[in-house]
């Protein structure tokens, strides 16, 4: 697949919205950390377009008392894949998710 041509204009607003992107899921990993949100509310926002495309293994790796070890351990055990998005978490994932961090 080609990579489109943009014109300086079309690639700087895809730069601001990519940027923008970013810093809200590091303000929702932000309020995860310090508990301002609970797992059970980012799980609520998967539809939300920014929120829905992190990562589950950096959702978990967030949590507090939780590395990148004690992360791939859970979506083992959960059987989630490494490169599953919250997005795309299914029922039955999202409430063994959430039962095992709850």
């Amino acid at each position: 697949m080609a990579i489109p041509q943009l014109s300086p204009e079309e690639r700087q607003a895809a730069l601001e919205k990519a940027k923008a992107a970013r810093i809200k899921r590091a303000e929702v990993r932000d309020e995860l950390k310090s508990g301002k949100l609970t797992l059970a509310k980012v799980i609520e926002m998967k539809n939300d377009h920014v929120v829905g495309r992190m990562k589950v293994s950096t959702l978990i790796e967030t949590m507090p008392g939780y590395g990148k070890a004690k992360a791939e351990k859970i979506m083992k055990e959960l059987q989630i894949a490494e490169s599953r998005r919250l997005r795309g978490l299914g029922e039955r994932q999202q409430t063994a998710l959430l039962e095992r961090l709850g």
